[in-house]
């Protein structure tokens, strides 16, 4: 069984994060090693959520880790609170990286062309030094426009998307996919590139007409989860997107649906079959 090691904060209720990841990934058949970087009553989207930052813990944790000769098939990073947790991360990813073992970041700070309140530019230099240390990394439209200096663009062409990804590239990634992207009205979907072998990869979904918290944190999860069942990462990137909008989908037609989330729980069995061999 491989084991992977994610680190993000956990939200108790809101269905992102740490909540996301750790169920995905186990159902996919991974084990599923955790570190919190900080502990939410709820993902920030509620009013008076309560927050306990975990920085302190983090080196500790992975201090026992190497000294129990604990070791991972992939790590896995998302939302940190803060460029201190960035630094922190550099060093348990050099920690930890093996020849064999694969790095993917997410680099969950902004969206719809502006960074979260929390973060500014001088957070997303360093989450672009993070991805340095990455093999694939997972950003949407708005978080690589601050990593790589680009101007932000609601519409855009396929050179538009081809001349970011080669950017995200240069930063030192192997894989660099962009969420978020769409090329045809009525759809959307992903773009990877292959720096090393200079290869793009598009896949596309139906547009839902929604917008929910934690999407993003249930793609990079089943990107990963299906990377560690052996497939390459134009499946991961297939399977993560069909997966994201069958959530998107069951929860549109929820009429019990929780507005802070997917239904990502009931489309397991769908995903379970998107990676049956």
């Amino acid at each position: 069984m491989k084991r992977i090691l994610t680190i993000q904060d956990i939200s108790c209720v809101g269905k992102c994060s740490l909540t996301v990841a750790l169920p995905i990934i186990s159902a996919m058949g991974v084990e599923t090693a955790i570190i919190p970087t900080a502990v939410l009553s709820t993902h920030t989207m509620f009013k008076n959520f309560t927050c306990k930052d975990l920085t302190d813990e983090i080196l500790p944790i992975t201090n026992h880790f190497q000294q129990e000769k604990i070791t991972f098939d992939a790590l896995y990073s998302g939302y940190l609170g803060s460029i201190e947790q960035i630094d922190i991360l550099t060093k348990v990813f050099d920690d930890f990286k093996t020849s064999q073992n694969v790095i993917v970041v997410d680099p969950v700070m902004a969206d719809n062309g502006k960074l979260y309140p929390a973060f500014d530019k001088a957070y997303a230099k360093k989450m672009a030094g993070l991805c340095a240390h990455a093999d694939i990394i997972v950003p949407n439209i708005t978080e690589a426009s601050f990593m790589t200096d680009m101007e932000y663009k609601e519409a855009y062409d396929e050179d538009y998307i081809k001349t970011m990804l080669r950017k995200l590239s240069a930063l030192g990634a192997k894989i660099s996919i962009l969420t978020g992207v769409s090329f045809k009205e009525g759809t959307i979907g992903a773009m990877g590139y292959d720096r090393i072998n200079d290869k793009f990869y598009h896949y596309a979904n139906e547009y839902l007409p929604a917008s929910y918290h934690g999407t993003g944190d249930i793609f990079a999860s089943s990107f990963v989860g299906t990377l560690m069942n052996g497939f390459d990462w134009q499946k991961a990137l297939q399977v993560a997107a069909d997966y994201t909008a069958e959530c998107i989908r069951l929860t549109m037609t929820d009429k019990e649906g929780r507005w802070y989330g997917v239904n990502f729980e009931e489309a397991i069995p769908y995903l379970l079959k998107l990676i049956a061999r």
